[in-house]
């Protein structure tokens, strides 16, 4: 990892190998307000037969609530954002804390609070507060991952709240475990131990989908366990958690609530595909993505969208009604922005010579792609129908708020990176 910096002052400087840039990211920032703009006009024709444009409107004012955000968040003192980091876990643990006590039920998951007419989802906030504490914890002077105890201490931060959703959303829980391997990966965790832990998820995601392929899965993790020539015990540590997690998903597997169970086993079994039952959401799904050919049906044209024949089409499958509309072209032209979005992220955090904050900017990456990935792959039957929201597109004021706050942080960051030039 490069120099850690004490403060801005310190890298504002020119050196013989680099310099620092104060410049406005406008590449992040008008991707941002394009994929916004997206998702407000699909959002509007996912609405506009159903009689709820107060959604479309509700989700407007959030926009322009968001870019104030973004901007403010742009321009903090970097201080303030340091400050903040463990004050804002605080407050994110505790929300989570009184999400058991008086959150609502919302289609199976108890993931909201509502007040009046406001509703606040408190693990999106959790998402951004778990990895700005983590980032802070890690990069203190002193501290290294390949110590066990800042190891532990960095594991705990981010699986805490991680722990308190499992429960409740299993698919916002996995956002948590996914950003902890990117973190971790980024701040110079042992390769060795990555290993271990995404072979666990491999293990435990084929242990789903038969024996054969479980114990398949087992031998090639031994055969990368032995492959980094570690100590016998550190191997057998290694392949005891791989086959621990392989024999435990299962059973583990049969205790979640049966939509749960549902909507995975139709990811591994299509006959499980039940189109009047839980299969109903993805084989709409599908029919309206496919139904959009080339260049789609137009405008308010959708047949699938504008007759509702796709459950949550204004959430969690905001993506069909800008695929049925605008066709591939549209599609395509989503996922080109949200992958240059988690690129340049990842770009950002690699120019930062500060550790805190090349690992958020890292983490702010992972958070994005993995919401596109799930996302767009649930709703194509390539993943699970786990309710995880398309980022800045689906209808949250929560979830919209977070995000673009998020873009204020990588709009902060980038005003005081370095570019690096290499001589010789």
């Amino acid at each position: 990892m490069a120099t850690t910096y004490r403060n801005r002052s310190d890298r504002v400087r020119i050196e013989s190998d680099g310099a620092t840039i104060l410049t406005f990211d406008f590449r992040t920032f008008l991707v941002t307000v394009a994929v916004v703009a997206i998702g407000l006009i699909s959002l509007y024709s996912a609405t506009y037969d159903l009689g709820a444009s107060s959604l479309f409107k509700s989700q407007l004012i959030y926009a322009l609530v968001g870019f104030v955000v973004m901007l403010s968040v742009a321009f903090l003192p970097e201080r303030w954002i340091r400050v903040a980091c463990y004050p804002s876990y605080l407050l994110a643990i505790l929300l989570l804390f009184a999400l058991m006590v008086i959150g609502t039920e919302i289609n199976g998951a108890r993931s909201w609070i509502v007040l009046g007419s406001v509703s606040l989802q408190p693990l999106e906030f959790a998402k951004i507060a778990a990895l700005m504490a983590a980032a802070f914890f890690i990069s203190r002077e002193g501290r290294e991952l390949t110590n066990w105890r800042d190891l532990g201490i960095t594991a705990a931060i981010v699986g805490l709240p991680m722990l308190l959703i499992l429960r409740e959303d299993l698919g916002s829980a996995t956002v948590f475990g996914t950003l902890l391997i990117g973190v971790l990966l980024w701040a110079g965790a042992d390769l060795f131990l990555l290993f271990a832990l995404v072979a666990s998820v491999m293990v435990a995601t084929l242990a789903l989908w038969g024996t054969t392929a479980m114990y398949i899965a087992l031998g090639l993790v031994l055969a990368g366990m032995v492959a980094f020539r570690r100590s016998v015990v550190m191997t057998a540590v290694g392949c005891a958690l791989s086959v621990v997690v392989g024999f435990t998903t299962p059973i583990l597997f049969q205790k979640l609530p049966e939509y749960q169970r549902a909507r995975i086993e139709v990811l591994f079994d299509r006959s499980h595909l039940d189109p009047q039952g839980y299969g109903y959401n993805l084989i709409q799904s599908m029919l309206a993505i496919g139904s959009g050919g080339v260049a789609g049906k137009g405008f308010l044209q959708g047949t699938q969208t504008q007759l509702s024949y796709v459950p949550e089409q204004y959430t969690d499958f905001i993506f069909c009604v800008t695929a049925e509309e605008f066709g591939f072209l549209g599609a395509t032209l989503v996922i080109l922005l949200l992958t240059f979005l988690v690129w340049f992220a990842i770009d950002t955090a690699f120019r930062l010579r500060d550790r805190f904050e090349s690992i958020v900017c890292f983490g702010i990456g992972v958070i994005f792609f993995y919401h596109m990935l799930v996302n767009i792959g649930m709703t194509m039957g390539l993943a699970p129908v786990v309710g995880i929201p398309l980022p800045f597109m689906s209808k949250g004021g929560s979830s919209l708020l977070v995000n673009m706050t998020m873009v204020g942080l990588l709009l902060n960051f980038y005003r005081f990176r370095t570019d690096i030039r290499r001589t010789g």
